[in-house]
């Protein structure tokens, strides 16, 4: 029995896994009116909710904390603030019930988590606030067949939605305004081989939200028409490259119905499959990381000194080691 603990960015998660059966899986997530994540101020949300979060996975998961054989954690990448909360809480856990940790990669985590949809060789289109990617195994690795240059697809509309002061997080808001948009607005639309770019699109949305002669429906009509479609170009094009047959959703931006909708369009011309966990395993949350701990401490991934392990926000999906396949 596992219990892992997620916090890269605004969202403090604990999940527990028996056997890979998902008993529990409870997080709180730091929000503000106006502005993005603070750092520093996410990670003071993470610090009063932490001790409560374990207590309610404990009480839902029906279990003792002595039952724990293992404490996974979000290692990377993310904010360093935050995630130093998770290893800390981490660490503490570990020391107090004599069992050792699992350092887990968040991206991968969201990869593995798919595993519960039955997909079984995937590319996964990665859609989330930092993190924009296109993945997939193959040789030993999950590699990264494109990504993003600038921003991720969630900063990217949480950004735009800050500036037309939709708060954060912007990405629902932005989606439902998406829905009564009814005029499609020509804005860039940057892919460069498989990898895209947002930067141009996010001050090209800017001006015409300055300009005042267009609806904000529209506009976020238009960044969502045409930034998904960029992404969807870009995993099409892995699909054809690796000659894979599923595409697997992942992320929280993966929430987004217009999106889900692309994607089916699209794997149904080139009679692939799409797989999209249920919106609870898509954005971040402490069942991916204890998901994917227990599959890594059953292959014997663990770190019993646990003074050893320290946090790695800039850890690259493509720099670890996949030997638990």
């Amino acid at each position: 029995m596992i219990l892992g603990i997620e916090s890269t960015a605004h969202t403090f998660g604990i999940g527990i896994v028996d056997d890979g059966k998902i008993l529990a899986n409870v997080k709180d997530s730091y929000t503000t009116e106006s502005g993005g994540i603070i750092p520093t101020e996410s990670a003071k949300h993470h610090e009063l909710v932490k001790e409560k979060l374990l207590e309610e996975a404990l009480s839902k998961a029906g279990i003792t904390k002595e039952k724990i054989k293992a404490i996974a954690f979000s290692q990377g990448p993310g904010l360093s603030p935050c995630l130093l909360v998770g290893i800390r809480f981490a660490k503490k856990l570990a020391k107090e019930l004599r069992v050792p940790l699992v350092p887990v990669n968040h991206c991968i985590a969201h990869l593995e988590i798919g595993n519960i949809t039955n997909a079984k060789d995937p590319v996964l289109l990665y859609c989330s606030g930092a993190n924009t990617q296109i993945i997939s195994y193959s040789s030993g690795k999950y590699r990264i067949f494109g990504e993003t240059l600038d921003l991720g697809i969630g900063n990217f509309i949480d950004t735009f939605a800050r500036y037309a002061g939709l708060g954060f997080p912007g990405g629902p808001k932005i989606g439902k305004l998406a829905e009564q948009g009814k005029k499609y607005i020509e804005i860039p639309y940057s892919i460069k081989g498989m990898d895209v770019a947002f930067s141009g699109m996010l001050t090209n949305l800017k001006q015409k939200l300055e300009s005042k002669n267009y609806k904000l429906e529209d506009l976020s009509y238009s960044l969502q028409e045409t930034a998904f479609a960029m992404l969807i170009e870009a995993a099409e094009r892995a699909l054809a490259h690796l000659n894979k047959k599923e595409l697997l959703l992942g992320g929280g931006v993966a929430c987004n119905s217009r999106l889900q909708e692309m994607c089916r369009i699209m794997c149904e011309e080139r009679g692939a499959k799409l797989f999209v966990p249920e919106n609870q395993y898509l954005v971040d949350q402490g069942a991916m990381i204890a998901y994917l701990g227990e599959i890594m401490f059953n292959k014997g991934i663990k770190e019993e000194n646990i003074e050893k392990l320290d946090i790695m926000p800039r850890q690259r999906t493509d720099m670890v080691e996949v030997s638990w396949k």
